[in-house]
């Protein structure tokens, strides 16, 4: 079963940037609240999806001038940013900015929006490493949280805290493979595409990808396909070791 939305993955797929977007939403735990230019904190959102307590409406079609009602709309900006689990350099993975206007009154600055808030939404912004992408509306309506932004920041640590080793197992996928320079090895990131590890060298660092055999469509599904990696890594390490 694939999930609604999800587009048909290649090996070396990866989440679209609405993907992201909504993935990112759906496991935040804060985010800062501009209305109007005042700034607030909300740090009660427990994991819960952003786009479940917001109510996004299309910006209406301009025709003639904004009349005096629409301009005193109230601007609202959400601000979210994704950071490692994992004690990696450069921690901050993404920043994600939600743009609109509110119809409805914001309830107050110590409390995420609730079922009763409209947005006129006008975009996302998605800023990596890699760049900027902007979302429209029907974008994000399409894409869909990858499964395991609940509980990506869990299976992460636990990992890194309990099975250091296995992410030195992984390294035999990287290709080439890491040299001497490498410092340190950690699990930076992991989608229903894949996992991706930091590797840091004494002077900067690089992110490598270890894409599973196929998309995962639940969690559940999580520990059959990083089985998978390390076993394929496993025979490479014998390969590796075998007598010429």
């Amino acid at each position: 079963m694939r999930l609604p939305g999800a587009p048909a993955a290649t090996p070396a797929a990866r989440p679209t940037a609405a993907e992201r977007v909504r993935s990112i939403l759906a496991a935040a735990h804060s985010m800062t609240v501009v209305v109007d230019g005042v700034r607030s904190e909300v740090r009660q959102l427990d994991g819960g999806d952003v786009l479940g307590r917001l109510h996004l409406h299309p910006a209406a079609p301009a025709a003639g001038h904004s009349s005096p009602a629409a301009d005193d709309r109230p601007a609202i900006r959400l601000e979210f940013t994704d950071i490692a689990p994992t004690p990696v350099r450069d921690r901050v993975r993404a920043r994600v900015t939600v743009l609109g206007h509110l119809l409805t009154p914001y309830a107050d600055e110590n409390s995420a929006p609730g079922d009763s808030t409209c947005v006129e939404y006008g975009r996302a912004i998605l800023e990596t490493s890699e760049g900027t992408s902007y979302i429209g509306l029907t974008e994000l309506d399409e894409a869909w949280p990858d499964p395991l932004a609940p509980y990506e920041a869990g299976m992460l640590t636990h990992l890194l805290d309990d099975h250091p080793e296995l992410v030195t197992l992984l390294l035999r996928l990287v290709s080439p493979l890491p040299s001497a320079a490498v410092v340190r090895a950690l699990p930076l990131a992991l989608d229903r595409y894949g996992i991706t590890l930091r590797l840091e060298e004494r002077r900067g660092h690089r992110d490598v990808r270890l894409a599973f055999p196929s998309p995962l469509d639940d969690v559940e599904q999580s520990g059959a396909q990083i089985q998978a990696l390390l076993s394929a890594a496993r025979r490479r390490s014998h390969r590796n070791t075998l007598p010429a």
